[in-house]
């Protein structure tokens, strides 16, 4: 199959914006909550009706503030409830949203506000308004900041104290589904972030056909998503603007480690997440089951969930399988979904691949992660799996009203209305991504008689070895990234003789699996790095990883770093994809360490 359409369920309102959305919500769902909000350490539900007014709040001293239609407005914040009141609040004024990650650094931001030409920014701390005051000179259109923490809601509310809500309505009326809403800067695994225009049309086409497409997962009144990924990237957004659109309740968690306690607490019957969240609870529960005693049954366990959800895919489980899945639902299955907050039996993830065995795992243990795919250009979420028929191992079916196609080299080329119209001041990345509608990824895939969608590798990631043999190193790094203890991998072999990698050990597990193998308490992983039984751990995870490929793929030596990839380090993305030029130049003498004979 090189082609594969959807008919679309959902149809952008002509004329129609983002908006829209809230004013929609206040007028035919006033009473129901679609905030869930953190207030005195306590979920608290906000209206409809009392979101609209706060967003018009905001809006109103955006204008009081001289912002106009078609002006970029900057947010530069961890995800919370201000951040999505802003959002809708710069639409409200007829502006441009600009995320900003809230760990770039003077540089990104620099360039980020620079070359959107952003008018004013709103920053979350002290730490954020110094990092934009110190790049202020080189903004020259920059004239207006607000600054979270110190009260930016209140006095954009006493600014605009003297509009009228009939001058909102006039602004709010300026942008149409063709005008951008937002322009949001990829993270870039190699050179400066490029500014891709999303407009309101993409995203409505986009979420509109979503919630259409899994229905039963967006019931307004029922159900509610807690949103933990940054807003910054498109990911998040698609979840902020899915659950207006439903409506549903969404909440927001600023911090990732507080992520298990609010689950808890908040009970969302959705989640959105990417799977190294997912890598994380299974990891996290099995070291749990071991520290106990009890590691033996939660590996019987997990094969019995893995064995049960494959039956679902082959007519479904024998009368022996049915009670072995019984028995440990009431065993593991049932405290492993109380610990993702005891009502979501779905979750959504994007981002990188999950992985078969995962995905089989969770939904055997009656938690279903759909995975999608898609690209900041394809407004996120440009396929993903229908939650009434999904393909583990895939990442599903275009999104409804557009279609995926297989070029001659495997390269997926999308079109579609959710597809960006181009990127920010830059005509020549633009002709260069766009053809004839289509937009070329650079990740290569396949497509099934049914359509559905998998995902090989990046075209740029290739590793061709000496003996000629072409290497996508995703598939293996994704299933040796699985290993509890494994952080990051990196696979290296470009134009050597066989295939390597970099592994780093994960620092949320490691104190655990020196409790588990009898290590000292203190020792720290240089002390370790010739340990055995941390060596012969990692082997194990690249035996198993080398199980996915072939021997001329497979992983013949393994290099363990005393540090780890992160962000901060420079090495990964905010989105937490490797930057494989900086990891190969920081790493060079490690690399070449391992052909030395």
């Amino acid at each position: 199959m090189l082609e594969f359409s959807l008919p679309a369920r959902y149809q952008v309102p002509s004329g129609g914006n983002l908006s829209d959305l809230v004013h929609q919500n206040a007028e035919q769902h006033p009473g129901v909550a679609v905030i869930g909000r953190k207030v005195a350490g306590e979920w608290q539900d906000l209206g409809a009706a009392q979101f609209l007014a706060e967003v018009h709040a905001a809006a109103k001293g955006l204008i009081a503030s001289g912002v106009q239609p078609g002006d970029r407005v900057a947010v530069m914040s961890r995800t919370r409830y201000e951040w999505t009141l802003l959002d809708f609040a710069i639409w409200c004024a007829g502006a441009i949203t600009v995320p900003v990650y809230e760990t770039s650094s003077a540089e990104q931001v620099q360039w980020i506000l620079g070359d959107s030409g952003a008018v004013a920014v709103v920053t979350e701390t002290d730490a954020h308004a110094a990092v934009v005051a110190a790049v202020s000179e080189e903004l020259p259109l920059l004239t207006r900041t607000w600054q979270i923490e110190r009260g930016a809601l209140a006095a954009l509310a006493e600014a605009g104290a003297e509009v009228s809500d009939a001058t909102v309505a006039e602004r709010r009326k300026v942008p149409t589904a063709d005008s951008i809403a937002t322009i949001v800067y990829t993270s870039g695994t190699t050179g400066r972030p490029k500014g891709c225009q999303l407009t309101h049309g993409n995203f409505l086409a986009e979420l509109g056909n979503v919630t259409a497409r899994l229905e039963p997962l967006f019931r307004t009144g029922d159900s509610s998503v807690l949103l933990f990924l940054p807003l910054a990237h498109v990911l998040g957004r698609i979840a902020e603007i899915a659950a207006a659109i439903a409506p549903i309740k969404l909440g927001h968690v600023s911090d990732i480690k507080d992520v298990t306690a609010e689950l808890g607490s908040f009970r969302p019957t959705l989640i959105l997440g990417v799977p190294r969240v997912f890598e994380k609870v299974y990891n996290t529960a099995r070291a749990k089951a071991q520290a106990d005693g009890k590691g033996k049954i939660f590996d019987k366990a997990a094969d019995t969930a893995i064995a049960y959800s494959r039956a679902l895919d082959a007519g479904g489980a024998g009368p022996v399988l049915r009670v072995k899945h019984a028995v440990f639902d009431k065993l593991v299955y049932g405290k492993l979904r109380a610990a993702l907050g005891g009502r979501a039996t779905h979750a959504i993830s994007g981002g990188a691949p999950l992985g078969e065995r995962l995905g089989h795992f969770y939904r055997g243990i009656g938690f279903t992660v759909l995975e999608g795919y898609g690209l900041t250009e394809t407004c996120a979420a440009t396929a993903f799996n229908p939650h009434d028929k999904p393909k583990i191992g895939t990442v599903g079916q275009p999104l409804p009203g557009s279609s995926v196609r297989i070029a001659e080299d495997g390269e997926v080329l999308l079109k579609g209305p959710q597809v960006f119209t181009g990127y920010w001041n830059n005509p020549q990345a633009t002709a260069d991504a766009l053809a004839d509608g289509w937009f070329a990824t650079g990740d290569l895939g396949s497509l099934d008689d049914e359509g559905y969608l998998t995902i090989t590798g990046r075209k740029k990631e290739i590793i061709v070895t000496a003996g000629g043999k072409n290497v996508a190193p995703a598939v293996i790094e994704d299933r040796i990234r699985a290993h509890a203890l494994v952080g990051e991998v990196m696979v290296v072999g470009d134009r050597r003789p066989f295939i390597a990698c970099l592994l780093t050990v994960d620092p949320d597990f490691f104190p655990k699996w020196k409790e588990l193998n009898g290590k000292p308490a203190d020792a720290t992983l240089a002390d370790l790095r010739e340990d055995a039984d941390l060596l012969a751990a990692l082997q194990s995870a690249v035996d198993d990883g080398n199980q996915a490929v072939s021997h001329a793929e497979a992983v013949k030596k393994f290099r363990l770093l005393d540090t780890e990839f992160s962000e901060a380090s420079g090495h990964l993305t905010p989105s937490l994809k490797l930057k494989r030029n900086v990891v190969l130049k920081d790493y060079a003498d490690d690399v070449e360490a391992l052909y030395r004979r």
